[in-house]
């Protein structure tokens, strides 16, 4: 299942086992240092709420909410760009999440027991 990518799909209770991604190429290859925090998720600060936890498309690096904060805004994005793959940004994290194949994506040779995903994306 581990791809060249340095990436898996690994198991998400209550979704079908064995499914794959189409987008897992999207994901970077090595363990980037990681980035300074951004603000916070823009959609949110403009209304003035809170979120939970932020997540950065792969795609074009847009910043959003995961789907426990209020704004479900990098969601929305996927929705309104068809961008498919969200990283993380939570610094007790290091997965991804395919919104089109509906798979959590961790890097190949880590656990990856999904514990920290309890915050949906």
């Amino acid at each position: 299942m581990a791809g060249d990518s340095g990436w898996q799909v690994r198991p998400d209770g209550g979704r079908p086992q064995g499914r794959p991604c189409a987008h897992i190429g999207l994901l970077p290859t090595s363990e980037p240092s990681p980035p300074a925090p951004p603000a916070g998720c823009a959609d949110c600060l403009s209304r003035g709420w809170s979120w939970v936890r932020l997540r950065r498309c792969v795609t074009c690096g847009y910043v959003g909410c995961c789907d426990s904060s209020r704004g479900l805004h990098a969601h929305d994005h996927h929705v309104l760009s068809g961008h498919p793959v969200v990283l993380s940004l939570a610094s007790d994290e290091d997965w991804a999440w395919c919104f089109t194949d509906e798979v959590f994506l961790v890097r190949s040779g880590h656990g990856g027991s999904g514990q920290a995903r309890r915050q949906r994306p």
